[in-house]
């Protein structure tokens, strides 16, 4: 009996392997594996993490600080962002300077140089985008498309904050989700400097905004209590690298997002549709 099921088995081993191979061919599953392979998808994240911590934070520490309508300061920015609450929050929020601090210890020219490093992060998004999307670098004299590009960012991310005092409940995440997916839908076709269809990126945009709500629900179950536990053994240091993680994750919703993006439109939504100009 056992000789008999071994060799019904080989027989239609063929015919499995076949339906399998059929099967990855049609969904592509594996043109996206080895396309986050060749991106170097962690390895990018984990830079893009990084460059957050030490030349966006800064300036999005002084530009929270003149905030007219005093919402916090950047830390109040930073716990929204990674939806925490109760104890967490307060502990990352100790580790911040208040905003009155931050405006009377920076200089005009610390202003400037925190402005400049904020545009060196811009253009590393964009440098990932165009890996993504196989497009050689732009020209340097681009530069003000990644100033640009960056003055929206902290637009959107101020009104995310703003949208926490108006909004509660699905309203607010219905009103997230939308400006979130038109503010990644524009980035992307901006710092590409238009050679993509804007159709050809929605995909990406959906994507990236799926993958930040997945996130924000990951950062609410699994670092709200390692905050605590983290400030509790290594003071601050633990608090940062619970920041740099989640800043981490970020940076591979926001890449991975934009590979998925293009991966669905070749070979499911648009598989033999132009996508450049």
């Amino acid at each position: 009996m056992a000789a008999r099921g071994t060799a019904d088995v080989k027989r239609h081993l063929p015919r499995i392997r076949r339906t399998a191979l059929a099967l990855e061919r049609r969904l592509g599953a594996y043109a996206l594996v080895r396309r986050g392979r060749d991106l170097e998808l962690m390895h990018r994240s984990m830079g893009f993490a990084t460059l957050s911590l030490v030349t966006l934070a800064p300036l999005l520490i002084v530009v929270a600080a003149v905030d007219p309508l005093r919402e916090g300061g950047f830390a109040s920015w930073l716990v929204d962002g990674m939806g925490l609450s109760g104890r967490s929050a307060r502990a990352l929020t100790d580790i911040i300077s208040p905003p009155v601090r931050v405006i009377s210890t920076t200089s005009v020219w610390g202003g400037v140089l925190v402005a400049v490093f904020g545009v060196s992060f811009a253009g590393s998004v964009q440098n990932g985008y165009e890996r993504v999307w196989g497009l050689p670098p732009g020209p340097w004299h681009r530069v003000w498309r990644q100033a640009t590009w960056l003055a929206g960012l902290t637009a959107y991310l101020y009104q995310e904050v703003l949208n926490r005092q108006e909004f509660q409940g699905w309203e607010r995440v219905l009103v997230s989700a939308s400006t979130g997916a038109l503010f990644f839908w524009w980035g992307q076709h901006f710092l590409l400097g238009g050679q993509i269809r804007w159709r050809s990126l929605l995909p990406g945009a959906l994507a990236t905004m799926v993958g930040l709500g997945g996130l924000r629900v990951f950062s609410y179950l699994v670092f709200t209590p390692l905050i605590v536990d983290n400030a509790l053994s290594y003071g601050t240091v633990g608090i940062v690298l619970v920041v740099e993680s989640w800043l981490t994750g970020v940076g591979f919703v926001v890449y991975g997002g934009a590979m998925f993006g293009r991966w669905f439109c070749e070979h499911h939504w648009m598989p033999h549709g132009p996508h450049r100009r």
